[in-house]
């Protein structure tokens, strides 16, 4: 082999060689490419979750709407009947929602305390009878549920506020003995510590 045919089949190598660092580098570019767009797009997910389920809280004072409706034991309740007693509504999503019907398991724990204030707890769900008795039993919960055909939900603006546009979210309204609506707490997280609910109740009754 000639000295001219050494050179060229080394500088033949030497290309490939690097087309081959080339190659490998854009390979490795795209990686990071790929990466980097996995990173952002989960961070965002992150972001998107973490600010969907921060807890909203309102203490504007409002007349509350009225309302009549039927509950699991087949008792009727409207607003005015319970003037001059404080009531909390409590709105969720109901059956399906384990976590709805474990804070009512831990509402009815502490139902002495809400005595003490004066105050009578008032479950409301979009469920059938059917639907939402079969979770209570598998839950241990006696507290009887209201039956809403949406009407109340919408009045007390909760729907759509948690997973589910035509459903409630997980929400509180507290209206005191003269029908006055204190305080709305919206809880997208599906869960209030027991201790934080006693202690929003006491705070604005007291105002």
């Amino acid at each position: 082999m000639s000295y001219r045919s050494v050179l060229k089949a080394r500088a033949e190598r030497e290309e490939r060689a690097r087309e081959i660092h080339r190659a490998d580098t854009r390979r490795r570019r795209v990686r990071v490419a790929v990466w980097l767009v996995a990173v952002v797009a989960v961070v965002g997910a992150v972001t998107a979750m973490m600010l969907s389920s921060r807890p909203e809280s309102s203490s504007d004072v409002r007349r509350a709407p009225d309302f009549s409706l039927v509950d699991t034991s087949g008792a009727t309740h409207t607003l005015a009947q319970h003037r001059g007693e404080n009531v909390l509504l409590y709105f969720s999503e109901g059956a399906g929602c384990q976590a709805c019907l474990m804070q009512m398991a831990a509402i009815e724990k502490d139902q002495d305390a809400y005595a003490a204030e004066d105050v009578t707890v008032l479950p409301v769900v979009m469920n059938t009878r059917s639907q939402i008795m079969h979770d209570m039993r598998l839950n241990g919960v006696t507290t009887p549920f209201l039956l809403d055909d949406g009407t109340v939900s919408e009045a007390y603006d909760t729907l759509g506020k948690g997973m589910h546009a035509g459903l409630p979210g997980h929400s509180f309204v507290l209206i005191d003995e003269e029908g006055t609506q204190r305080w709305y707490g919206e809880y997208p997280s599906m869960w209030l510590d027991p201790v934080q609910l006693l202690e929003q109740v006491r705070d604005h009754l007291g105002d």
